[in-house]
């Protein structure tokens, strides 16, 4: 059906681009951006049919400059301002975690060059570990459209990966950050290429003392007369003194082409972060007086070998992870000797292998496999926790797990309108199996407009996490496996004028059933527990549109917006006669959210607003304690303007950055106090060495 589908997909401005269109389209755009700063309204043929590989998918594409916005903010922001999905987080550099329609961040599962980088003990990634400035590409896959890549996501998948350098000769760039509260970060970029060699250093470090001002509404002070009776009483102006961090990242990546359709490559990223964590508001203790620390060295590494031939491809990957985690509490109880509370460490070493094969048959067929292992080893510690087995002394948990995944898949196109796709995919977690079954199809209404249809369904299972069975105190070794049935449909468009505007969105609507959901509740023994709730019902309406417009020859306007109304209802039995959780939406998941994104250019000059907002509400029950409540919608919002200036030896950057514009006071889940208005400046230079492609 090649040369029958001609589809005109504009280049929007990169934090606008949405449209469902050709990948390589998509690039073009991307690398102008990045020359000139700005991005004409154009017109770009794109003859051939929709891609194969997304049949029936429901994906989220970045552009590449996008995820670069807000280069000194982590991938997290860039999907909190960017995506429907709820980011869940404590400030900058705390743990950020996601969750996609309802589910737990355990629920979602995430890939980096194609493996997959949850902490096997937490089932969960920390998003704030992860510049944004070392991811080329990113994609979210929602809810059943994530197990074409991987089992286990009951909420999605996030997709991350990097990419050749595209260097000719060597190359530079450098970007310097100075901000508030004694924040300085630097991004240093090495790359040297030529028809064969691509090589690239990145390096990130980022540092700051993170002492903000905030007002504790959870502390009171009373004022007195002179007769020491209370007239009044007053919140407290205090200052965060225990938030500072310091970290560091370095990516190497050498990628070499022999010409003859195969390549290699090598990636290997290492952090080195050491990250104090704020106190909560109603601690009174003096910050000298406590020390809360997290430390963390992590190595990830990946080699990849792809061959490539007209009709079929096979690649195989194998990778290693090493992550040593350290949280160190420390506190002086008055004799003015710092006494350890809590020690605790971990040890996380998880080897990977992966191999696949595509094979299309024509224009109308398209059969993959793939099969991918991961073996984790694992060891907790804590001073503090010691049992008794068999006459010996068991200090937290050690243990290993293999994980093995293999999916096969078949792709039809029988018209140039409609196409089908079926998954199917096998996953063993130690000795137990789940085998997923998923069923994709996509219709094109309209060629006008580009108006497509798709629906899914699918069969999913998440296992227990290592820390779900083992961690001590609260481990439940028999936790069951989570299963449920999902079903979701949907559509989009994308239409335009040349030269003018560009308008696309997409709007779906989900259902899933999940059985045996675990969730940490707390006990009467003083700590928290997995129980497995019989059932929960998530469902709910997930839209976004883009619009760019040209207002003059070289003014444009850009605006993105997201919506999400994502109910996760617990339909399981009472756990106890004062359980009043049952009919309720599930704790720390928000029922309602919405992004809005504006960018404003003007030949060299950018402008960019960011706003992000969630409303959360929970009902939680153990036994016979029951909490219930709403926290305070959470804000962000960040104001950015940005000057771009091109000399014959570089080219430079100007740009400064408002984080929380409105200065909105507002606390985190965990009473830590979250920070207020930040300005940050930002001065880049890329020099003009040798051609660029």
């Amino acid at each position: 059906m090649k040369n029958k589908v001609i589809l005109f997909a504009f280049l929007l401005l990169p934090v606008l681009l949405r449209a469902q269109s050709d990948q390589s389209a998509k690039d073009t755009g991307a690398a102008a951006w990045r020359e000139k700063g700005v991005v004409a309204i154009r017109e770009v043929p794109v003859w051939g049919q929709r891609p194969m590989k997304s049949i029936g998918v429901q994906e989220t594409k970045f552009d590449s400059v996008v995820l670069k916005e807000n280069i000194a903010l982590s991938i997290a922001d860039v999907l909190t301002f960017n995506s429907s999905i709820f980011v869940k987080q404590y400030g900058r550099a705390t743990l950020s975690t996601v969750s996609f329609r309802g589910t737990g961040p355990s629920h979602t599962q995430v890939t980096w060059n194609g493996m997959r980088i949850n902490n096997p003990m937490l089932g969960m990634t920390d998003f704030s570990m992860i510049p944004s400035y070392f991811i080329d590409d990113a994609s979210l896959l929602h809810g059943t459209s994530s197990v074409n890549e991987a089992g286990g996501g009951l909420g999605g998948l996030v997709k991350l990966s990097t990419a050749p350098a595209a260097a000719d000769g060597f190359g530079l760039q450098y970007i310097q950050g100075i901000g508030m509260y004694r924040t300085f970060d630097e991004f240093l970029r090495l790359t040297w290429g030529d028809e064969r060699w691509q090589v690239s250093t990145r390096a990130v470090y980022q540092s700051s003392a993170n002492d903000y001002k905030y007002r504790n509404r959870d502390k009171k002070e009373n004022i007195y007369d002179e007769d020491m009776n209370i007239i009044g009483s007053y919140y407290p102006v205090e200052r965060n003194k225990s938030g500072a961090f310091d970290d560091v990242h370095v990516l190497q990546e050498v990628y070499y082409n022999t010409g003859r359709g195969d390549r290699f490559g090598l990636n290997a990223w290492y952090i080195n972060s050491n990250r104090e964590l704020p106190l909560l508001t109603t601690d009174y203790a003096d910050d000298m007086q406590v020390e809360n620390r997290q430390r963390e060295h992590t190595l990830r590494s990946v080699l990849s070998w792809d061959h490539y031939r007209n009709d079929w491809k096979i690649a195989a990957k194998a990778g290693y992870i090493h992550t040593w985690m350290a949280y160190d509490y420390r506190r002086d109880p008055g004799n003015g000797v710092m006494t350890s509370m809590t020690r605790s460490r971990s040890n996380v070493d998880t080897f990977y292998g992966q191999a696949e094969g595509e094979y299309s048959v024509g224009d109308k067929w398209l059969f993959t496999a793939n099969v991918s292992l991961h073996q984790h080893f694992v060891k907790s510690t804590d001073k503090n926790i010691i049992l008794q087995e068999g006459g010996k002394g068991i200090v937290g948990y050690d243990k290993g797990r293999i994980e093995l995944d293999g999916s096969v898949s078949a792709k039809w196109r029988p018209t140039e309108r409609l196409g089908l796709s079926a998954v199917l995919r096998e996953q063993m977690y130690g000795t137990k199996w789940a085998t997923i079954p998923a069923f994709f199809a996509d219709y094109l209404l309209s060629k006008r407009g580009h108006v497509v249809a798709k629906a899914s369904v699918s069969r999913n299972y998440r296992f227990p996490t290592l820390n779900d069975l083992y961690f001590l105190p609260g481990g439940n070794p028999g936790l069951k496996n989570e299963s449920g049935f999902q079903y979701e449909a949907g559509l989009s468009f994308a239409v335009g004028k040349e030269e003018t505007y560009t308008l696309s969105g997409s709007a779906s609507w989900y259902d899933q059933h999940i059985d045996d959901w675990i969730l940490w509740l707390p006990t009467a023994k003083g700590f928290f527990s997995p129980v497995n709730i019989k059932k929960v019902h998530a469902y709910g309406v997930e839209a976004q549109a883009d619009l760019a417009v040209a207002l003059a020859k070289e003014l444009k306007l850009g605006l993105n917006g997201t919506f999400s109304w994502s109910p996760s209802i617990n339909e399981g039995e009472p756990m106890s006669p004062a359980d009043q959780s049952v009919g309720k939406q599930l704790p720390y998941e928000p029922e309602y959210s919405a992004t809005v994104t504006g960018r404003l250019t003007y030949r060299s000059w950018g402008l960019l607003y960011q706003f992000c907002y969630y409303s959360e509400r929970y009902t939680m029950s153990s036994n016979d304690i029951t909490l219930t409540g709403s926290l305070t919608p959470y804000l962000m919002n960040n104001l950015s303007l940005e000057k771009g200036f091109a000399f014959r030896w570089a080219d430079l950057s100007l740009k400064g950055t408002i984080n929380n514009l409105f200065n909105e006071e507002y606390l985190s889940v965990l009473s830590r106090p979250m920070p207020r208005m930040n300005v940050e400046f930002f001065i880049g230079i890329k020099p003009k060495w040798g051609k660029r492609k």
